[in-house]
């Protein structure tokens, strides 16, 4: 495979038509490739007009389609670790599995989400197809979903140096005192396996020279405001954002005072948007007549929209994690374009840069070079956080 996109947006703005018609364009180049729909609301079949589940479906030559099914995924190839955890005391009293359960640990938050990323790395793995094509949940989900694997594992390795002692001592006690089970050999087998896919998918997810990001976005103030916000968010978590699709621009040749008004409210947006993201590659999309919800819609799109655009190249970034060494100490620099320095938060806790934007926290676990140094500060120098690290002796006198 050498090549995942993946595509995001505020709701109804119009992603999966986007995703869907890159889809087409790749197949129509001759390479293999597969839509995938992360999102749980989906609607591929709908867009297709052909039922398409948890199986790959042929919808024209070189091009196929899967909606993702966690339920599914977490039965059949993590049963032993889902099983420990539905034994545990704290899930029996919420009714979670077994045969009187009121609902399974796949419909914990998150993990459906989880288990949908875990199906991308093994398409990858696969290697069936030349490019994948993916169809995100809006945006905030998006967010929830690509952070989750960095995040799970950083607790995981809070958890994993007393994780295997604990089961070991504690299992021949559990059930005859404490009167719970913990998780077995096998179960911890599965948690180990799952905490080394996740690295490895955060890896691929990080990966800029194959995975990028393409934001879907409406010209509307409201939806403006949100995929500003979200850039930001992307790109603080490390993510490489290559591209921005503004989708339903009325054409000049509309000549209706009807629409007087949207076109001003349009152009303002656009305005807007083309300043945020002024070193991201832009696509306009017009507004079409009629919805594009057919293949012929979607080859319309490719012709008069995407032909000559090389949207399957990666573009040049300035994104990433970047530490360099000054002399009182380090400083850590992280591309974090339509942020002030007062969206942000910051602090440091053990090994762990913490930083806040909003509802959104990242941990950022901190090399064994600053392991005596604290952070002293930090300014905005353009799109660019840069964050300064003193030994701690000096740096508490900064």
């Amino acid at each position: 495979m050498d090549r995942i996109l993946i595509f995001t947006g505020k709701g109804g703005v119009g992603k999966t038509s986007i995703a869907a018609a890159h889809a087409v364009k790749s197949a129509g180049e001759g390479k293999k490739t597969l839509l995938f729909s992360a999102d749980r609301a989906h609607n591929l079949s709908d867009l297709f007009g052909k039922e398409i589940g948890r199986e790959e479906t042929r919808i024209a030559p070189h091009l196929y389609a899967l909606e993702a099914d966690p339920e599914y995924m977490m039965e059949h190839n993590y049963r032993d670790m889902v099983h420990a955890v539905e034994k545990l005391p704290g899930f029996a009293g919420l009714g979670v599995g077994g045969e009187n359960g009121l609902f399974s640990v796949a419909g914990l938050p998150g993990m459906g989400e989880l288990f949908s990323l875990l199906k991308i790395l093994d398409l990858y793995e696969d290697s069936i197809y030349d490019r994948l094509v993916i169809d995100c949940a809006p945006t905030g989900e998006t967010l929830a979903l690509l952070k989750f694997p960095e995040l799970f594992c950083w607790y995981m390795e809070k958890f994993f140096p007393i994780g295997k002692l604990a089961v070991r001592v504690l299992s021949p006690l559990s059930r005859a005192v404490l009167k719970i089970e913990l998780p077995d050999r096998h179960a911890m087998t599965d948690i180990e396996r799952l905490y080394f896919r996740l690295i490895r998918l955060q890896e691929l997810l990080k990966d800029d020279a194959l995975t990028t990001v393409r934001i879907v976005a409406a010209p509307e103030k409201m939806v403006v405001e949100e995929t500003r916000r979200n850039y930001m968010y992307l790109n603080l978590y490390g993510f490489y954002v290559d591209g921005l699709y503004i989708n339903r621009v009325l054409p000049d040749a509309v000549d209706n005072r009807f629409f007087d008004g949207w076109k001003t409210l349009q152009k303002n947006a656009l305005a807007e948007l083309e300043e945020g993201f002024r070193e991201v590659p832009i696509v306009r999309i017009p507004w079409y007549e009629t919805e594009p919800c057919t293949m012929e819609a979607l080859d319309r799109i490719c012709r008069e929209v995407l032909e000559g655009v090389p949207v399957f190249d990666v573009q040049k970034h300035r994104g990433g994690e970047v530490y360099e060494k000054t002399e009182v100490g380090y400083v850590l620099k992280l591309f974090v374009p339509c942020a002030s320095r007062e969206d942000l938060e910051m602090f440091q806790s053990d090994g762990t840069l913490i930083l806040k934007a909003g509802n959104f926290k990242r941990n950022i676990a901190l090399p064994d070079t600053l392991r005596h140094y604290e952070a002293a500060g930090a300014r905005q120098n353009g799109d660019m956080l840069e964050i300064r690290f003193a030994r701690q002796e000096i740096s508490r006198t900064v």
